[in-house]
């Protein structure tokens, strides 16, 4: 990829390489981002907003500090971006809904963006998400519909989708999402990109929540742990944070010996929820299989999620988002889209007792997952039951009394705590990608990106993304 791209595409670990040799400047970097991210806008749709002169102006002290030879991080004058739900200064947060089209500008950063200027990043711009980042599509009563760079018929995924598309297009290589039942690898599976959820606790969010963590979400592994490195330092915002952790995010290799000996499960059914469309599961049992050609030792296990769990979990977060909406006014009520106050009304009149039965529910699904998973460095399944559906729908079943049927596979490791990865292990007849989700045990989240990064490697090229280099093209209707 490296040989072809236009720099404004290139892997952050080539562009640090390459300001260090004075190959490359980042002003010249970040302006082919602006560029690029400006040209692409009216097409895709991903960005909340762009900022051009900040953004030059950190570029131009990074090019000083380059040849200073200071920079100030692993990622000095790298172009990144920030999910909309994440406090920039000089942006407002307007968490994808227009019942907040008024939101006030941040006047300070949250804890993933002061990590990236302390590091030296370049923060080009905001990427959108859909209302109350609630759904796992681009689909938004504030911004519209974002759409893939792979084609714009298809969806980008949610609720980190302008980020996903921002990576999947080449607009810079580092971008911040997030994630509370799959909103990072859910883009990543439906773009073909890479993310790794933390460990909870591992990236300081403001404010955190159950399940709730922050991450990257990039085109290669190598990019994913750089970025790491710089998001998992702490915060005293974040009082659930792990604090300093000493980790080497560089240290992604497994080695000569590779994934022979490591203890790996499988399952290719969610447990609850849709089934797993065939081409999905073919896909992820070719990957599998690679592992156990590898080596390593691979035993076929029950999913961890259960139709009672889903049922709660989606409960629970009806009532949750019920909450947001019941205190504004009827006038903003009335701008949040449509299926996302179907969803959350469904949650009218559950009683108190019932909501923390429902809590329980997700803790016993915590005790499962954990149990499930214990015995095994690392778990194989689908990310999602089904490849990227039609952009303009809300969900994969375009309908709100199932709107969750897809997480069975993610939402479990959020509410466990456990790290979990996407990497593209392959593409539908029609070419829509097809994620690899790797789940670990909590904490260990360099077994995890070790794994992900050992298949990065190992998978066939007919399973590696040949990202679009140019423009997409307006849809047809």
């Amino acid at each position: 990829m490296t040989e072809t791209a236009p720099i404004e595409s290139l892997p952050a670990t080539e562009l640090v390489a390459r300001y260090r040799s004075g190959d490359l400047s980042p002003v010249e970097v970040t302006a082919a981002v602006l560029e690029r991210a400006e040209r692409l806008q009216p097409e895709l749709n991903c960005f909340w907003g762009l900022d051009r002169v900040g953004a030059l102006a950190e570029a131009v002290a990074s090019e000083r500090r380059w040849a200073a030879g200071t920079p100030l991080g692993t990622i000095d004058g790298v172009p990144t971006s920030i999910k909309e739900n994440v406090a920039v200064r000089g942006f407002s947060q307007p968490s994808g809904t227009a019942a907040k089209f008024d939101a006030p500008v941040a006047t300070i950063d949250g804890p993933s963006v002061a990590r990236i200027r302390e590091a030296g990043g370049v923060i080009f711009g905001v990427t959108v998400m859909p209302d109350y980042g609630m759904l796992s599509s681009g689909v938004s009563s504030l911004h519209g519909i974002t759409r893939s760079p792979w084609n714009p018929a298809w969806t980008v995924g949610g609720s980190s989708g302008g980020a996903g598309a921002a990576a999947a297009a080449g607009i810079g290589p580092l971008h911040v999402g997030s994630d509370i039942g799959g909103s990072l690898r859910l883009p990543a599976t439906w773009l073909g990109l890479v993310t790794l959820k933390p460990s909870f606790g591992r990236v300081a969010v403001d404010p955190p929540y159950m399940g709730r963590v922050a991450g990257p979400l990039t085109r290669t592994v190598d990019d994913a742990a750089l970025f790491l490195g710089v998001l998992t330092r702490p915060d005293p915002r974040d009082y659930t944070s792990l604090g300093e952790q000493n980790l080497d995010w560089t240290d992604v290799h497994c080695g000569e010996s590779g994934v022979a000996g490591l203890k790996v499960g499988f399952h290719l059914a969610g447990g609850a929820g849709l089934a797993t469309d065939p081409e999905v599961a073919a896909s992820v049992l070719r990957a599998v299989e690679l592992f156990a050609a590898a080596g390593a030792i691979v035993e076929e296990i029950a999913p961890p999620m259960t139709e009672k769990y889903l049922a709660d979990l989606d409960l629970f977060l009806r009532v949750r988002s019920l909450a947001d909406y019941e205190v504004l006014e009827p006038a903003r009520q009335a701008m949040v889209l449509d299926f996302i106050r179907d969803w959350v009304l469904a949650g009218s009149g559950v009683s108190g007792t019932e909501v923390l039965r429902c809590y329980q529910s997700i803790q016993d699904l915590r005790a499962t997952t954990v149990a499930a998973t214990a015995p095994y460095d690392v778990v194989l399944s689908p990310v999602s039951p089904v490849a990227a559906f039609p952009a303009e729908w809300p969900m994969p079943t375009n309908d709100a009394a199932t709107s969750l049927d897809h997480i069975a596979f993610t939402a479990p490791y959020n509410f466990s705590e456990q790290p979990a990865s996407s990497v593209n292990c392959g593409f539908t007849a029609d070419g829509r990608p097809i994620g690899l989700h790797i789940a670990g045990r909590r904490f260990e989240d360099l077994v995890v990106l070790r794994s992900t990064h050992w298949y990065e490697r190992a998978r066939p090229a007919a399973a590696e993304p040949v990202w679009p280099l140019h423009t997409v093209h307006k849809p047809v209707h």
